[in-house]
This record gives C-alpha cells, structure tokens and sequence, in this order.
C-alpha cells in the first residue's frame, strides 16, 4: 500500500467534515458523494467507510451499507460503530441472526449504551419469534388472521363522532369526511378501520398479480410514487390533481406506509378509494409492503399504537394480495421496482407469479419490488442488497421481447419528482417530497399517462 500524503490526509479530513454537514440535513445523496471523495484520498480511515455506510442505510442502499460496515471493520476491528452500522444493514436485508451476533458486540463493548441495548432486546425478540413460528408452523392449518375477527362485538361508542360507513359501504361523502377527520389527527374507529380492511382483502384476492388497465384515448391516467406515510403530501395531490372518481383515475405505486408519521392514515384513505372505485383507483405492492420493512420502519408500531397488534398482522394479510404490477393498455408496464436478472422474463411469467406471500429473496416478485435502473450497461449487483440494478439495454430488449413502450417505476427517491431514464424508456416516479417527515418544495410529484 503506497503511503498517504499529509497533504491528501488533510484535504480528506476537511471534505468528511463537509459530508457530516450534508448528512446532518439529510442530504444523503451529496453526503455519499463527499464521503466517496474522503475515501478515494484516504481509504484507511475506518470512519469514512462507516459514515458513508450510514447515509446509504437512509437512502435504503443497504448491500452497499454492508460492504461499508465490513470495510470499516477490516480497518479497525474495534470501530464499534462498525459493528452498529452492518447489524442495521443485516436487520434491514432480514438477516436477523447475523444482526444480532454484531448488536451483542456493541452490547457487550459499551454496556452503558442504552439504545444499542433497545435495538439487542429488539432483534432478539424477532430472532425468538421466527424461531417459534418455524417451530409451530402448519401452513396448511394455519387460520387467517381476518377470519377471526368479529365485527359485531366492536361497540360504537356514544361519544364517536367521526366518519360512518354507510351500510357497511365506502361513499364518497365517507371518504370526503375521512380525510377532513384525519386532517384534524382524529381515528377512524376500529370497527369501521377493520371493516375497511376485511373488505379490501376479499376484493384483492380476486385481482390478478398483473392486472391489465385500460384508459380510453385522450383520457388522464395519474400514476403516483412512493407516500411513505406523509398524508398532507397525499392530501397536496389531490389537492393539485383532483380527487380521484371515475373520471380522474389513478394508481398508486407501492410504499404507501412506513418513515412518515401518518401511515395509517394514508393506507385507510388509499385503501377506501380502491373500495369507493375498484375499477379506476388501483394499488400495487411496493417493497415496504412487508413485515420486515414495517417492522424496520415504522408502520407495525403506528398500527399498533393507533389499534391493535392484532391489526398490523391483518394488514400483513392484506399486503400479500396486493398486485404487483398493472400494464397500461398494452403498453405501458407499472411496478414498484424494476426488470429482472433474466431476459427471457415475460408478462405471462409475471402473472404466473404466486404474490400471496412475503417477499423471497430473489426471482420475479423480489425484482419488481427492489430492483432499480443504472445508467451503465447489462446488470450489476444492487446497491440494496437485495433485487438487481439494470442497465438501458436490459429495458430495451424486455421492453421488445414483450412488445412494450416503455415503464413507469417508483422506489427511488427524485429531486424534481420524477426522472426520465434509458432514452425515455424508464420513469421513475416519487411522490413523497416531504420524505421523512422533513420539508421541501416539489411540485411535480405525480405524473400524468395518456
């Protein structure tokens, strides 16, 4: 290894300060960048390496947090933040025993660290129960966790004054005082939330896992991105586009939940559409549409601080029947991640996918829910860990072999919204600027097909 300058040693001093800088206003993107340069001056500092893998936990690049986290624990095997940032990374991929080996580290090195101890306790907790379920698991006897809900014994209180449904059924003066309800940070009642639920399941079921849509020419089609929770985004969209009716249809790409603070909200809104209008309001499945990524980020505690344990594992039910993509009169392919690691993928393959399912680890449904585009040709190892990255070429000859125009895809945060890719034949669409609860200005965070 030839020797690092004092010159070089400096310089990458001063740009990880400036990275810290970005990072600390979560501009994670620049902060990679910054940290990237720190390294390429000086890569045996162990800090760079796990600085950088941190920002690229928050942009959910968590194959690249891992190789960062190893690396800084290569350099320095009692970096204990090492050890920190590769058991997120291992948590977030659902490699939960992996995580907890390097949390008891962290543990055991700094007894006194209260949150390294949470996180332990945590990861153990899910390590037990996997456990456990493995242990007591009978597919073909397990009950549903809708089948044993009993509508009837939810009482309406007196004192409820929130949104009704109307004979059991989603209207539009329902939804219209839903969302007016939850403007004002009130709950929907359980009786009603779980009836929502009940029903979404049994239409879902019946829904193909590629469901084909047809817009009549000349008409507006909204396809939306990634909510993640932020109901006055949500509530902003069709403040700006319209609410959704048989004249304004849109579809809604996955990630409706997890990071932001209203999630419930969002998926009780989203979700009561697709009952009010089941043929012009359509939803598929995104990656956060899982019981690892609620549990990671956020949704399974609002469900269950919001209602019951009990529900959170119905939306699980749930979640599983949501579609995976939805094909644009013959054109237009929509799906949450991106194409695949083989090219004799075709659409007959995808509705052949079974979807009632968590999430496997590679093959068709993973792909579609992780995998992103890159600029460079063929295919690499993707930066999640999980899915693949896909070159314009990979676009070209599925978009060929299928006899398609073009897809519109989600998954990936945009400055403007939105970003055109492989010579307009890769949309990707976002639809949370104020992601993560933080505030910016973005206009364009929908976009319109015709």
């Amino acid at each position: 290894m030839s020797e690092i300058s004092e010159e070089n040693i400096k310089k990458a001093e001063e740009i990880k300060s400036e990275a810290n800088e970005y990072f600390k206003k979560q501009q994670y993107d620049k902060a990679i960048e910054l940290y990237t340069e720190a390294i390429e001056l000086n890569n045996t500092v162990a800090v760079y390496y796990g600085n950088r893998s941190f920002a690229y936990l928050r942009t959910e690049c968590f194959g690249y947090a891992l190789q960062d986290a190893s690396k800084a624990l290569e350099l320095d095997k009692n970096y204990v933040k090492g050890y920190y940032r590769r058991a997120s990374a291992y948590m977030s991929l659902g490699k939960f025993k992996l995580a907890l080996k390097d949390y008891e580290t962290v543990t055991k090195t700094r007894p006194n660290d209260r949150d390294a101890k949470v996180k332990y306790n945590e990861c153990q907790k899910v390590v037990k129960m996997l456990m456990f379920q493995k242990a007591i698991a009978v597919d073909d006897d397990k009950k549903s966790i809708a089948e044993a809900i009993n509508l009837e014994s939810m009482v309406i209180e007196d004192d409820y004054v929130g949104p009704r449904l109307e004979d059991g059924k989603v209207t539009e003066h329902f939804m219209k005082e839903l969302m007016e309800y939850y403007k004002a940070q009130k709950k929907l009642h359980r009786r009603y939330a779980y009836k929502i639920l009940l029903d979404v399941k049994e239409h879902l079921m019946k829904q193909p896992t590629l469901v084909d849509v047809t817009i009549p020419e000349d008409a507006k089609f909204t396809v939306c991105g990634d909510i993640h929770g932020q109901y006055y985004d949500l509530m902003n969209i069709f403040e700006l586009n319209g609410l959704p009716s048989t004249t304004n249809p849109y579809l809604f790409n996955g990630d409706f939940v997890d990071r932001g603070s209203f999630s419930v909200e969002c998926i009780f809104v989203l979700f009561g559409y697709k009952l009010l209008l089941p043929n012009h309001f359509f939803m598929s499945r995104g990656n956060h549409e899982s019981v690892t990524m609620n549990q990671m980020y956020g949704f399974e505690g609002e469900v269950k601080a919001k209602y019951t344990a009990q529900m959170a594992e119905l939306f699980t039910e749930v979640y599983n029947w949501l579609p995976l993509c939805h094909c644009l009169n013959s054109r237009v392919l929509v799906m949450h991640g991106g194409l695949f690691s083989s090219d004799s993928v075709t659409l007959d393959d995808i509705k052949a996918t079974d979807r009632n399912r968590q999430p496997p680890e590679e093959g068709i449904m993973c792909e579609l829910l992780w995998s992103d585009p890159m600029p460079a040709m063929g295919r690499a190892p993707s930066k999640r860990g999980v899915g693949i990255q896909f070159g314009p070429d990979v676009t070209k000859k599925f978009l060929e072999k299928n006899n398609l125009e073009y897809v519109i895809r989600s998954h990936e945060v945009k400055a403007e919204g939105y970003e055109v890719a492989h010579d307009g034949k890769c949309i990707t669409v976002f639809s949370a600027p104020n992601y993560c609860d933080t505030m910016a200005e973005h206009c364009t965070n929908y976009m319109y097909w015709k």
